[in-house]
Formats: C-alpha cells, sequence, structure tokens
C-alpha cells in the first residue's frame, strides 16, 4: 500500500471511530508501530487530527468512544487517580461518575477500610466489588457501551445517597475557570455534588481550554479541590482562593 492510501486509510478509520490507538491501527492495517506513527505526525502536520499519548483523533471531534477514552491520556489518568484515591478516608462515603478519568481511581481504592463507592459505572462497581468495598450501581440505560450508565432513574437513585466526597470530570474547564462539558450528565453531576459534603474536580492539561459552545456546569468557586496535572496560572488561583489545587 502507498503511503497516501495508507493515510487515506487511517484517516477513514479516525473519522469512524473518532479516537483510535497506535495499537487498533496496527491490527488493522497489519503495519509497524514505527509506521503508524509517522503517518500520524504527518496527518497530525497538516492538522487533520491530534496526536495523544498511545493514539490520536479527529481535530474537529471530541466525541470518542468510551472504549478508546481508556487508552487516551493514560499516564495522566493514573496520577489524577492515584492523587484522588489519596484524598479517601477509610470509612468513606464516595460517589465517583463514571468517565474513564476517575475510573483509574479504582486500582488505588482497593486497599481502603470500611468505604462505600456510589457510581453509574458498571465496570467500576464489578471491579471494586471484586475486592469486598462496598460498591453500589446507580442503574439506568447503557449510553456508552460497555458500562457507562445514565436515565432518569440514575439521577433519582443518586439523590437518596449522601456522600463524604464527590469525584468528577469533564469536557474540559476554560482558563477562566468554567467547567464544562456535554448536557447529558450535567444533572447527575449536580445531584452527586449538592449531596456531598466535598466534590473534587480531575482534569489533565489537555482539557483545558475553551468550551467550544458546550455548556458551563459550574465554575472552579463550587468544588473544593481540582486535581490536575499541570498548574493553573496565578491569576485563576487568585481568583478561586478557596478552592484547593492539587497538581500532580
Amino acid at each position: 500500500m502507498l503511503q497516501k492510501e495508507r493515510l487515506d486509510q487511517i484517516l477513514k478509520i479516525i473519522t469512524t471511530h473518532k479516537y483510535v490507538t497506535v495499537k487498533f491501527l496496527m491490527d488493522e492495517l497489519h503495519y509497524s508501530t514505527a509506521t503508524i506513527n509517522r503517518d500520524l505526525n504527518i496527518l497530525a502536520e497538516q492538522k487533520l487530527i491530534k496526536r495523544h499519548y498511545g493514539g490520536a483523533e479527529l481535530a474537529s471531534d471530541h466525541s470518542v468512544p468510551l472504549r478508546f477514552r481508556h487508552h487516551k491520556m493514560r499516564a495522566a489518568k493514573s496520577k489524577l487517580g492515584r492523587a484522588a484515591a489519596e484524598l479517601v478516608s477509610d470509612g468513606d462515603t464516595i460517589f465517583i461518575d463514571g468517565t474513564t478519568t476517575t475510573q483509574c481511581m479504582a486500582q488505588f481504592l482497593t486497599e481502603k477500610k470500611d468505604i462505600t463507592v456510589i457510581s453509574n459505572n458498571m465496570a467500576l462497581i464489578a471491579y471494586l466489588s471484586e475486592y469486598g468495598i462496598n460498591s453500589i450501581c446507580l442503574g439506568g440505560s447503557v449510553v456508552e457501551a460497555p458500562s457507562m450508565l445514565f436515565s432518569i432513574d440514575t439521577i433519582e437513585t443518586a439523590a437518596k445517597f449522601k456522600a463524604d466526597k464527590h469525584f468528577f470530570t469533564s469536557g474540559g474547564v476554560s482558563p477562566d475557570g468554567r467547567i464544562w462539558g456535554g448536557d447529558i450528565y450535567a444533572m447527575l453531576r449536580k445531584v452527586m455534588s449538592e449531596n456531598s459534603a466535598l466534590s473534587y474536580y480531575l482534569v489533565d492539561h489537555a482539557k483545558y481550554e475553551e468550551p467550544h459552545g458546550k455548556r458551563t456546569w459550574c465554575s472552579l468557586s463550587e468544588v473544593s479541590g481540582v486535581i490536575c496535572d499541570f498548574d493553573f496560572p496565578e491569576e485563576t488561583k487568585s481568583k478561586f482562593s478557596k478552592t484547593e489545587f492539587i497538581v500532580v
């Protein structure tokens, strides 16, 4: 296959899946890691895609399937998950949203004692339950296969619980402190936050950008702490002086 044909094929695959890993492209096209990475770099230089550690997405599309989001920014998510888990004390009841970022907390929660975890992520709940952790699945319909649940029942069930801490992420955070995301999980985040004594927002550097028309969920003033892998400007931290900024 000529390089031009291969580039067209890669772009077609990324257009279909929105985000793919290098391994996925290798399995689909039967080329080496070096060849795939070289082709992805060319497409990135042409501003047709955005490169991420271990994968790539369309430059103009942020709707990435759940199975690929697990791989996107994986190293950063693991650091955020570890830092978030360190904030959980033995005996806590916590809300964890259904995202792949907060799901990275799971492996660091297994040694906690007498905690209760409430989430709309079936995979997270199943994993923690295997370690004897009291795990409550909020239920609802599968909206992002294979494990993300959401419906009006999800919100109503969440409203029945009180938690010590709430951990969530979103589509991104703007330089002026607006936390933004899609419409579908906005109400669930609100209910979880209102029913928790403390609320922590996990965000990696790739999500530090303007909302581009997305809905504003809340601002940094409405969370107890921000767990991030980059340092916010001093101006931002001064503006939100009551919010704790935890850099990993």
